[in-house]
């Protein structure tokens, strides 16, 4: 059977821009860009997740609100079924523990970015919402 991981993301709007966040060089899907979050581990909500995953890949606080996309992607070894959320950033200053770059992109900026295919479904329901 095929494995079905449960992937959460973040969208953060400042001034009417959204924060991105590149991969490790080391990570699966080196050095593209995704917005920030992670999986979801056993036992754990979505909300907690979110928010334990941005603690710890930049140590940031984060108030999770509304679900704002889901979408379903399968990769060649495995489904992704990925969350995307909008939250508010409440405080911490952004650090690069566990993520090699972030920017503050316009939506229209983001097509100048490479993002893994299950991304690139979520920004085309971003940019349609």
């Amino acid at each position: 059977m095929r494995r079905k991981i449960r992937v959460v993301g973040a969208m953060i709007e400042r001034d009417g821009k959204y924060l991105i966040t590149q991969r490790p060089p080391h990570a699966t899907l080196p050095l593209l860009w995704e917005f920030p979050g992670g999986r979801v581990e056993p036992g754990e909500s979505d909300q907690e997740a979110l928010a334990r995953e941005l603690g710890e890949e930049m140590g940031i606080s984060v108030a999770v609100g509304a679900r704002v996309i889901h979408v379903e992607h399968a990769y060649e070894s495995y489904d992704i079924d990925f969350c995307v959320y909008r939250c508010q950033h409440t405080g911490g200053a952004i650090q690069h523990i566990r993520v090699h770059d972030h920017r503050w992109v316009r939506p229209d900026e983001l097509d100048s970015y490479e993002f893994p295919a299950a991304d690139e479904k979520t920004i085309g329901k971003l940019l349609g919402l």
